[in-house]
């Protein structure tokens, strides 16, 4: 059958002007018949399929968007902040020295003249790491004699790992009753336990070693191992119920970016690193400006309000750690100002640093309530910092939702051409049928 332009120019007429197709149809003959040829991206008695993509990737960037709620650990940086901030000074607050030096070299420092006087006139504690050495014995009932609080930091040997995270707290029960049996032997006074909570070491023996693939698999195996996180909270929350009850209060040691974990609701860093994020009596974030001079003490005004106490430093430098940059009076009396402002009890690393600049006698003369002063560069520089890492560690949580919608809009966009193909192919769509 034979339609006339003319026709179709008259049919055309019965629809509403402002609906009206804006070039004319072009008639296509199809088996005798003709047909008026659809838009390809639209399906009979559907939405074009170009508005479900749409709403697909609308709701992938709804999705990201809803970072910022979950975001809560810090204000999102601004390009400038008005003005430097003031921190106000308070009461004198309880200093911890923490020392990693062999027994001997410990013992000869203490022995220097006015080293242990500085120590009882600041009312100052020491913090150690115990390897149950009769050497070590001697040691702490000399400080115990001398009224000097010791704080026992648990560690396991070198190659388990050293630090305590979830790759060893089988062995870190063992060591701790270890360390109960030679306490008692030799009668010995602990303040506190503390768990010293950090990556394994032989990760970081691997990245210096160049086996960066092999770090890679080992980091992408423990992505997806959910339960090594759940059964290593469930050993150290054991061992934390155990310390306590022969009488110690507990304490851990953990990074600063465990507040952007919880604030974004993750736990890819428990995950990837290993440390366990357990509730104890009191936690210590490690605000160790050495790091990055470049923040000043904003590093501390930044994560301060999420500390329950504070440990700054480094006061040795290059020949503890390359990383660290050694701080010089002015940094480090800083960097105590501030984390006084947010905790009472302040942990320095380490007494060796602070014996070898004097800053043993010159902390006996600090005014703790005068004021000090924060650059507004620091603190923006501080505050980006943290969303930066919130935003890494919420994508990196969130990431295998992401992957899953890239998937299934490839998928969808595959069968969409294949049906597309057969609507425009009959013979095509004949043989499929």
């Amino acid at each position: 059958m034979d339609i006339s332009r003319e026709e179709i120019s008259a049919f055309g007429a019965l629809y509403p002007r402002d609906v009206r197709p804006s070039q004319p149809l072009k008639p296509a003959r199809r088996q005798g018949w003709l047909v008026t040829r659809k838009s390809s991206l639209t399906t009979r008695g559907r939405e074009p399929c170009h508005r479900n993509a749409i709403a697909v990737w609308l709701w992938v960037v709804a999705l990201a968007i809803s970072s910022a709620v979950v975001m809560n650990g810090a204000p999102l940086p601004t390009k400038s902040f008005p003005e430097d901030i003031r921190v106000p000074g308070g009461q004198p607050p309880h200093l911890v020295f923490a020392s990693d030096q062999p027994t001997g070299e410990l013992e000869s420092m203490l022995a220097e003249p006015g080293v242990v006087r500085d120590l009882i006139d600041l009312k100052a504690g020491i913090a150690l790491a115990p390897n149950l050495t009769v050497e070590e014995v001697n040691l702490v009932r000399q400080l115990n004699r001398d009224g000097i609080p010791v704080t026992a930091g648990l560690a396991v040997t070198a190659e388990q790992g050293y630090y305590l995270n979830s790759s060893n707290g089988r062995q870190a029960e063992v060591r701790f009753e270890d360390f109960e049996k030679w306490t008692t032997a030799n009668g010995l006074r602990w303040a506190d336990i503390v768990l010293d909570i950090e990556p394994n070491i032989q990760d970081f023996a691997t990245l210096r070693q160049g086996r960066k693939w092999h770090l890679f698999l080992t980091l992408l195996g423990r992505y997806a191992d959910v339960r090594r996180v759940r059964d290593a909270k469930y050993t150290y929350s054991a061992l934390i119920r155990e310390i306590r009850s022969h009488g110690y209060q507990v304490e851990t040691c953990q990074f600063p970016f465990i507040a952007d974990e919880r604030a974004v609701r993750s736990s890819v860093l428990e995950r990837l690193t290993g440390i366990v994020d357990v509730r104890v009596d009191r936690e210590v974030l490690m605000l160790y400006t050495s790091f990055n001079q470049s923040l000043d003490s904003a590093l501390i005004w930044a994560y301060g309000p999420d500390a329950q106490a504070i440990a700054v430093g480094s006061t040795t430098g290059p020949t503890s750690d390359p990383h660290f940059a050694r701080l010089n009076w002015e940094e480090f009396s800083r960097d105590l100002m501030v984390a006084n402002h947010f905790s009472h009890l302040i942990g320095v690393y380490n007494l060796e640093g602070s014996v070898r600049q004097g800053f043993l006698a010159r902390l006996k003369n600090v005014h703790w309530d005068e004021s000090v002063t924060i650059s507004a560069e620091s603190v923006r520089r501080a505050t980006q910092l943290r969303a930066r890492v919130q935003r890494v560690l919420w994508i990196v949580s969130n990431l295998p939702y992401f992957l899953a919608v890239i998937l299934i809009v490839f998928a969808w966009t595959i069968v969409w051409w294949k049906k597309r193909r057969l609507r425009r192919n009959p013979q095509a769509r004949g043989a499929a049928a």
